[in-house]
């Protein structure tokens, strides 16, 4: 999917001036990347703000209209108003369609109701990753990644390597090793041993209070 979106330039800059773009309705932000030098530009607030609610906009192509032209961009940055719904700045990179991106995308988690371990089983999904880091051409930049936990029994994991991605599209990870996206923990693992200890350390305080408490009364 792709989204369009306006954007003015912008020539006026420091704090003042974003402050009296904020209230005339408009967002601050940078365009920046493609060999290109930066552009300060500044956006609609509520046709940005309506983009930002939907999830694919944060890992799709934009396709940003600027001074006539039309520049294909992935969203970068958002700054945020700690408690009001307002958006305080926003990062754009360039891209081109013959180069590759490196794009986190979402993960979408399927049939976790009817996976062997939580059906048969009682467990739990938990899921370690919730977005997965990809590199591909922008025109094949996928919404989101399914995951499919199907015949996921309990105590499996689910690893990068066993993810079906899209024609086009390769996981990007650091370090080594192949990181685990989704498990299914059941009772009796060693977090549960744990739990069911934690009442036996609770028993013992308790029968110690008694004896505090007679103590007390010799006192008297």
């Amino acid at each position: 999917m792709q989204f369009e979106i306006n954007a003015e330039p912008r020539d006026v800059q420091g704090t003042g001036a974003s402050r009296r773009l904020r209230r005339a309705g408009r967002v601050p932000g940078i365009l920046y990347g493609g060999g290109q030098p930066p552009q300060m530009i500044s956006l609609d607030h509520n046709e940005l703000y309506q983009a930002l609610r939907k999830e694919a906009f944060h890992s799709s192509i934009i396709n940003l209209k600027l001074a006539g032209a039309t520049q294909m961009c992935l969203l970068r940055d958002v700054q945020l108003h700690p408690y009001k719904k307002e958006i305080r700045h926003v990062d754009f990179q360039r891209i081109d369609a013959e180069h590759k991106i490196h794009q986190k995308v979402p993960l979408h988690f399927i049939n976790a109701d009817i996976a062997p371990g939580v059906k048969l089983g009682g467990g739990m999904v938990q899921h370690v990753m919730t977005e997965l880091d990809i590199r591909c051409l922008p025109k094949d930049l996928p919404e989101f990644i399914e995951v499919d936990l199907k015949d996921l029994k309990g105590g499996q994991s689910l690893h990068v390597s066993q993810l079906k991605l899209p024609p086009g599209v390769e996981a990007v990870h650091h370090g080594e090793g192949d990181p685990v996206v989704v498990t299914i923990v059941v009772r009796g693992s060693g977090a549960a041993a744990e739990e069911e200890a934690t009442p036996v350390e609770t028993q013992i305080i308790t029968e110690k209070k008694p004896a505090a408490a007679e103590k007390k009364g010799e006192k008297k």
